[in-house]
């Protein structure tokens, strides 16, 4: 089965220390992660080999992607890794420095199409919104972390 790639960025007033500190505060990802609740399962949440679960979706109608964190980089990267179904795949974020301050937040994700061929062929029709879901939820990012 072919990976496909999405990377999307937008720059944050915030340093880096700031924006890693608020986007790695699980809890908090309902502020700016659009439709989405994430909690640590297993391990503190801050470390290779901690366990995931984000709920996206509104009310019970969802689905639950469940992660282990595989890289720990503070304050310019946390990598995942997708383990449940229908999301499996790899997933970075990359906190950059900007020359006179500020970051640049970089979202990537390899995944693997769900819904076999059917997801495949659907995928030039659906890709363009999620690039558009992702990029807004790093614009509520950079915003929540340069307002606290």
């Amino acid at each position: 089965m072919s990976r496909f790639h999405v990377s999307v960025s937008v720059d944050a007033p915030a340093s880096p220390e700031r924006v890693f500190s608020v986007l790695t505060d699980w809890p908090r990802h309902g502020e700016w992660m659009l439709l989405t609740r994430a909690r640590v399962t297993a391990g503190d949440g801050h470390s290779a080999g901690s366990l995931l679960a984000a709920f996206t979706g509104v009310g019970p109608l969802g689905f639950l992607d469940t992660m282990e964190i595989t890289g720990w980089d503070p304050p310019r990267a946390v990598a995942v890794r997708h383990t449940g179904r229908p999301v499996r795949g790899t997933g970075v974020f990359r906190v950059l420095p900007r020359d006179g301050g500020g970051s640049t937040i970089v979202w990537e994700e390899d995944l693997d199409p769900p819904f076999g061929a059917v997801g495949r062929l659907g995928l030039p029709l659906v890709r363009p919104a999620g690039e558009a879901l992702l990029r807004i939820s790093l614009r509520r990012l950079a915003r929540l972390a340069a307002t606290g």
